[in-house]
């Protein structure tokens, strides 16, 4: 009978809070096929599937104390018989827990600048320790969350996800995904280099649906696509 780490389950939920395997990888500073094997099943050789060794569950636990033990992140209980009280963390003016802001951007066409639209009700702000940050070279302030509104770039984003924006960075880059006002449209694109020219393209590979467009002086960047959270897995 096949042994299962209970905490496989809580592995897998993880990846899907940050957005991916490869993402939790990257930050937790491991190879991702090392989390891939064991969220998809891979078994070893005594037909049992992987589980979470000491060395890779030590790293998450030093970036997301209590989540194998509880499923549920730093908010939750510890395991029952420990003693210990839940650990909660405050989202306002914490400087180890910076959080991020989910919003609307307010546009119009022809204008270099934005507003923003603080969305309360559409859950509470994304929360990242402080050194997730730092090794990104990423300022809290300049951050917003915001959700997709289209299918334009499935498979990577699906309509609903939520990508948080850094507007520290609009210079544009051959291949990175950014938010870019549109004739006064907020729009989620890839953009490209070709022909000596800037192209705002869709991952979806239905082109006749989403073709890409001329990245022109009607198109004002704002902000570099750094992180997504989806349901999708």
């Amino acid at each position: 009978m096949e042994k299962i780490d209970p905490s496989v389950d809580a592995l897998k939920h993880l990846c899907q809070k940050v957005g991916g395997h490869k993402m939790l990888a990257l930050e937790i500073g491991v190879n991702d096929q090392t989390i891939y094997q064991i969220v998809s099943g891979v078994k070893l050789p005594s037909g049992n599937p992987k589980g979470v060794g000491p060395t890779l569950r030590r790293k998450i636990e030093a970036h997301y104390p209590n989540w194998l033990a509880s499923g549920k992140g730093e908010t939750a209980p510890l395991t029952a018989g420990l003693g210990l009280a839940p650990t909660s963390i405050a989202l306002e003016n914490n400087p180890d827990y910076p959080a991020v802001r989910r919003v609307q951007f307010k546009l119009s066409a022809g204008a270099t600048g934005f507003g923003v639209e603080y969305r309360e009700e559409d859950g509470a702000p994304i929360v990242f320790q402080r050194q997730w940050y730092e090794g990104r070279g990423l300022r809290p302030d300049k951050l917003f969350a915001i959700k997709v509104a289209n299918h334009s770039m499935e498979p990577g984003l699906f309509d609903g996800d939520t990508v948080v924006v850094n507007t520290d960075s609009v210079t544009p880059k051959d291949g990175v995904v950014f938010a870019v006002n549109y004739e006064g449209e907020m729009v989620i694109k890839r953009l490209a280099r070709d022909g000596g020219q800037w192209w705002l393209c869709s991952d979806n590979p239905d082109q006749r649906r989403y073709p890409r467009k001329v990245c022109d002086e009607h198109s004002i960047i704002i902000g570099e696509i750094v992180h997504k959270q989806s349901e999708r897995i």
